[in-house]
């Protein structure tokens, strides 16, 4: 992952024009005091995008100009690049720095902490993954011959036909709250979505009635989290666990982990560089944003304790939850979120447990919520602090935020400026669907008329 320092760089080598390149490079250069006499080498990949090629190409010229040397992994996802390159700096202690090495790893492990399960079980568990017509069709083909015979997937929008991320994927499915074109879905089906380059993930069925139940991040993580904490008791050992979130996590899910798992919450600004830093604070972090993009992080030392249990215990249940966690370990993609990693994690976890996906998704209920966006003459004038949850600036517009919040019961909302355009985001949730839609509306006026906002006025949601 980019050191947020090297952001900067990134940048003024993005926008130089090419008679400067050359002077730009050399000043970052300088400025970093990297030594230009050691060997450089850069870990290549690309999607199914039309673009790619050229792009990859344009690449491995640069390196090559410029005296490094590469290794160009074809098409591979975003999440096996990241892999590829922690293998090769850690010079293989993490894994096999290929694609085959990937699947090994994985599998081996999946198959190793599934194998009692799935068995007891009888029949197949049955999976339909919505690949968002992107990258982890191709390579979740290629897994497929790996994992064991107890799990069955059903790969949907595969790319032969439909567009990339057009009207599927996880993004898709998580804004609008609706299954994916592409996918048939009946009563109980366990259905997931990846995104087009396959780092996010979110699950998610239809009820009996027909109704759409989504199973994001937030339901990932906590999951997750519990399952490790479990393992963790288990062997006795006394390591740290936290979990990370932003502020668009849902109350209920902050409130389940803090009050029913006693498990640490910290939250941090959007975006996975803060989180994954946060992460890295604790002997087991795991972390996901919203959207589903997330993993877990193992410190080095936890992961030696976990191990060496895992291979000495006498004691029967503690080596075995040991060599649970040791699996664990292995099947987590620890680089990056990676959602063939993730979606193996969750159906690791749900054959442990005996879980249907109804089962998972019941453990808590999420508030009803609703996101909006209001266009202002210069998205600046918002300033935060406490993790993006509190405005400390225009003046008044914090003050205004919570005079609503008071008025609703569970209710709790936020403004934060877009990265990327002149628009304020609103965030709102509250006991009731009804109630939370009202809420993000006068949050909304109170941002379009103290912060600069341009166009037409904010209109209740709905009309």
């Amino acid at each position: 992952m980019l050191a947020p320092s090297w952001e900067e760089h990134a940048t003024r080598l993005a926008n130089a024009e090419e008679p400067d390149l050359c002077a730009v490079l050399a000043a970052i250069c300088q400025e970093e005091a990297v030594d230009l006499q050691h060997n450089a080498f850069v870990a290549v990949g690309r999607d199914t995008r039309s673009s790619s090629q050229k792009l990859s190409e344009s690449v491995t010229e640069g390196v090559s100009a410029l005296g490094g040397q590469y290794h160009d992994y074809g098409l591979v996802t975003t999440p096996q690049l990241h892999y590829m390159v922690c293998c090769r700096n850690t010079h293989g202690s993490y894994g096999t720095a290929t694609v085959e090495g990937y699947y090994q790893k994985l599998s081996k492990a999946f198959t190793e902490l599934t194998q009692q399960a799935l068995g007891q079980r009888g029949g197949q568990v049955c999976l339909k993954v919505d690949c968002a017509n992107g990258i982890g069709a191709l390579k979740l083909k290629e897994l497929e011959p790996y994992l064991p015979g107890g799990l069955r997937i059903h790969i949907e929008n595969d790319g032969l036909k439909g567009k990339l991320n057009h009207l599927c994927g996880a993004d898709f499915v998580k804004v609008h709250q609706k299954p994916p074109v592409g996918l048939e879905m009946k009563a109980g089906e366990r259905c997931c979505s990846f995104d087009g380059d396959a780092d996010r993930i979110v699950y998610y069925y239809l009820d009996a009635a027909g109704r759409f139940s989504l199973l994001d991040g937030d339901k990932i993580a906590t999951m997750i989290s519990t399952f490790l904490k479990e393992l963790l008791v288990k062997t006795g050992q006394t390591l740290t666990l936290a979990v990370i979130q932003t502020a668009y996590a849902n109350g209920s899910s902050t409130r389940y982990l803090e009050e029913n798992m006693k498990v640490p919450v910290h939250c941090t600004k959007t975006g996975v560089k803060h989180l994954h830093h946060k992460a890295q604070e604790f002997d087991v972090g795991v972390y996901f944003e919203a959207n589903g993009h997330g993993t877990v992080l193992f410190s080095k030392a936890a992961e030696e304790k976990i191990r060496h249990q895992a291979e000495n215990e006498k004691d029967n249940r503690k080596r075995e939850a040991a060599k649970m966690l040791e699996n664990m370990i292995d099947l987590i993609n620890q680089t990056v979120g990676d959602a063939i990693s993730d979606m193996l994690v969750i159906e690791a976890i749900l054959a442990l447990k005996n879980f249907t996906v109804q089962q998972w998704d019941a453990i808590y209920t999420d508030l009803p919520n609703r996101q909006l966006k209001v266009k202002v003459a210069d998205r600046r004038v918002i300033d935060t602090t406490d993790a993006e949850r509190q405005a400390i600036a225009p003046p008044g517009l914090q003050e205004k935020i919570n005079a609503l919040v008071k008025k609703i019961k569970w209710a709790r909302a936020f403004v934060r400026p877009s990265g990327t355009e002149d628009v304020v985001r609103v965030y709102a949730e509250a006991d009731t669907q009804e109630n939370a839609e009202g809420l993000a509306y006068e949050v909304s006026l109170a941002v379009y008329h103290l912060a600069g906002g341009v166009g037409e006025e904010p209109k209740p949601v709905g009309r």
